[in-house]
């Protein structure tokens, strides 16, 4: 049968613009269908224009710590619509070079809503599309639960474009998205909560990482409330619909807000796809792949967040990397989901790869921790009180570092380097042989000398209490 497209690819994110434009340079013929902006959330509402934030939020921390420096009187008033316009202008660049990115590389760009008709057919503004394979790279977007007065909240979405900040916001959540834009809000003066139903934010990581940073974020002026949840929402004034929210917790405490921000998770994007209609398989929600991202229907491909393994930008990109050599290279995929370096842009950052302690428990590893917290050499003069947390995880039969973890500044670009690291199977005898750079802060990895117990127990050790 013949085909309009060789390859017909729903979304323009990283992976979807990354498996386009490759397919296209190797001889396909490619269309991409795209509803919002080039880029996918990442660059538009993700990633991008988050830390782009973060970066304007740490001048407020800058100008405290200057005066330990001999800078008298450095203070700045900020200007919202600035940082909120410069932003966007920024994105608007990256849009066009996305653009650039698949016109150069010969791949129809369709603006709108794909959905299928069949398992080789996709309907975009009422026209079908014909194409021989299929690739579903739509992401996925914030989840809010319904509650009364969930309609008076905002998501991740809406904060790049608020029209004014507010003097006070709480954020909901205790993800990397929650605990990011609590570090911003703080940042940029706003009184910040953050609200969080569990025991502990940042669920996933290291236990130590989490306690730790937690710790940092109350230093730093975010208010976290844990094992609190929120119960209804409703406007101070209702002939005022812009105006302040009451709050009330289930806990009967009621307090007001300027903002509420829901960073309660993220879902993939699947509900308008119409998978119904080709036969496609689904499992909470996610599009359900093989190991070669094969659907149940061997002519539809799914890559990125939409398949929830692991929701990260570049992780998206080398699935379709890995997705193109094997369409064109009959290469099985072998994408390695371990040893993935991750940064959280929280204040202070996170950086972390590889296994923390209760996941090398879990696997059932033999091994033995390497740990320190220290003030930063910066701090010595600042007067800050911000201090660092490095640790290493070790595997006593190998030697093999199995995790290095890190609270502190720089720590996502210190944690690229020892992605590297790992991914290569360095040994603690391998850091050991590493001359470090100093004064650093990241030298500390390569001058780890004593093990502490096998369970790092940060907490515990500062006198830190936790109902786990």
């Amino acid at each position: 049968m013949s085909y309009q497209y060789d390859l017909f690819v729903i979304g323009a994110g990283s992976g979807g613009v990354r498996a386009s434009r490759i397919a296209a340079g190797k001889g396909y013929k490619v269309a991409v269908a795209e509803a919002s902006a080039l880029g996918g959330t990442c660059v538009n509402i993700g990633c991008v224009p988050k830390k782009l934030f973060v970066y304007g939020s740490e001048f407020s921390h800058a100008f405290k710590d200057a005066q330990g420096y001999g800078w008298e009187n450095v203070s700045g008033e900020f200007n919202w619509p600035t940082l909120r316009d410069n932003k966007t202008a920024e994105i608007q660049r990256l849009n066009g070079i996305y653009q650039s990115m698949l016109d150069r590389a010969g791949v129809d760009i369709i603006n709108g809503y794909a959905r299928f008709v069949d398992e080789h057919t996709v309907e975009v503004n009422g026209t079908q599309y014909t194409a021989e394979k299929i690739l579903i790279a739509v992401g996925g977007k914030p989840f809010i639960p319904e509650f009364k007065g969930s309609d008076l909240v905002v998501s991740s979405n809406e904060m790049f474009f608020l029209e004014a900040l507010p003097k006070k916001a709480l954020v909901v959540g205790g993800g990397y998205i929650a605990v990011e834009f609590a570090g911003i809000l703080n940042g940029l003066g706003v009184d910040t909560t953050l609200s969080y139903r569990g025991e502990q934010v940042l669920r996933g990581f290291d236990q130590d990482i989490r306690d730790f940073a937690q710790e940092e974020y109350k230093k730093a002026g975010v208010d976290v409330q844990l094992n609190t949840d929120v119960e209804s929402i409703q406007l101070v004034d209702s002939s005022n619909p812009e105006g302040e929210r009451l709050v009330r917790f289930k806990d009967g405490r009621e307090e007001i807000f300027g903002l509420i921000l829901y960073a309660t998770g993220r879902i993939p994007y699947t509900d308008s796809l119409a998978l119904d209609k080709a036969g496609i398989e689904t499992e909470k929600g996610a599009i359900k792949v093989d190991s070669n991202f094969t659907t149940n229907v061997p002519s539809v491909f799914a890559i990125g967040d939409v398949i929830n393994r692991l929701q990260l930008t570049p992780v998206a990109i080398g699935e379709a990397m890995a997705l193109i050599s094997y369409w064109f290279e009959g290469k099985a995929v072998t994408f390695d989901y371990d040893n993935v370096p991750t940064a959280v842009f929280s204040q202070p950052q996170i950086g972390t790869v590889g296994l923390g302690e209760e996941e090398a428990e879990k696997r059932g590893y033999d091994f033995r921790v390497y740990q320190t917290d220290f003030r930063a050499m910066k701090h010595t003069l600042s007067g800050s009180t911000e201090r660092t947390l490095m640790k290493m995880v070790v595997d006593n039969k190998t030697d093999k570092v199995l995790g290095a973890h890190m609270v502190g500044d720089y720590a996502g670009e210190i944690i690229q380097g020892l992605g590297v690291a790992l991914k290569a199977g360095a040994t603690k005898a391998d850091f050991d042989s590493t001359v470090g750079v100093h004064p650093t802060s990241a030298e500390e990895f390569v001058t780890f000398s004593e093990a502490s117990l096998k369970k790092g127990n940060w907490a515990k050790k500062q006198g830190y209490e936790y109902q786990r």
